[in-house]
């Protein structure tokens, strides 16, 4: 379904206020690519699941020393696999985690070296993130990522070609639980994640609070085991994206 000029500002406004009003130039790119088709896919990037079914769940910003632990045991108690986003400079501070979340068979995928708004970087400064990222990444988990995710969801032209040239997929999210924000409940995060979610669709949580409000984590594995189940009692059932 289409989305209407009058929606756009309105979720602009909203990821202004999450984030600041510098990243929102940003948004806007996944957004429109988001709402027509015919822009996404010169654009390569994609908000559902590849097989249009089930629902993916994601993680941002980890591992963490706290927080990722506590994910993997709600998802290894459901019998759940996600995909982790992770964060170079957070693999190279908790390695093992990061060892932890592959050999769990989750699947390891591409954020950031440095959690920044690509919009303040270089092309040169974009690819050397990215870069080291994979670096960082691939030599802790043992696993080559094939999927990309821009720090706050904001891609620009060095980030999409770096994609392609690695032969990533460029992967936003179709529903996220805004859980890091300061005023974020467990219940807040369950409603929004799983709000008109289905077939297809791509969740977005994080298991850190590094770039987010303190603590912000806890509330996320609050809110994990709500979401499974709701999710469940829709019928869907978790896949890779």
């Amino acid at each position: 379904m289409s989305i209407s000029a009058p929606d756009h500002r309105s979720r602009a406004t909203r990821i202004a206020g999450a984030i600041g009003g510098a990243a929102l130039a940003g948004y806007m790119l996944p957004a429109l690519a988001g709402a027509w088709p015919a822009l996404r896919a010169p654009l390569g990037i994609e908000d559902r699941t590849a097989s249009r079914r089930g629902y993916a769940l994601t993680f941002d910003d980890g591992p963490h020393a706290q927080g990722t632990p506590a994910v993997l045991e709600i998802l290894r108690d459901e019998c759940v696999q996600a995909t982790f986003f992770l964060v170079g400079e957070q693999v190279l501070r908790n390695p093992a985690l990061a060892r932890e979340i592959a050999d769990a068979g989750h699947q390891v995928a591409l954020h950031c070296q440095r959690h920044r708004n690509l919009l303040r970087l270089t092309p040169s400064q974009v690819r050397a993130d990215i870069a080291r990222a994979r670096e960082s990444i691939a030599e802790h988990t043992g696993c080559a990522p094939t999927l990309y995710r821009p720090p706050y969801g904001v891609a620009n032209a060095a980030a999409l070609r770096s994609a392609r040239a690695n032969g990533w997929r460029t992967l936003l999210w179709s529903h996220w639980g805004r859980d890091w924000e300061a005023h974020a409940t467990a219940a807040s995060i369950t409603a929004r994640v799983t709000d008109g979610a289905g077939e297809g669709a791509v969740l977005l949580l994080h298991d850190a609070d590094d770039y987010s409000a303190p603590d912000s984590w806890r509330r996320t594995v609050a809110a994990l085991p709500r979401v499974l189940d709701t999710l469940a009692q829709r019928g869907l059932e978790p896949v890779m994206p």
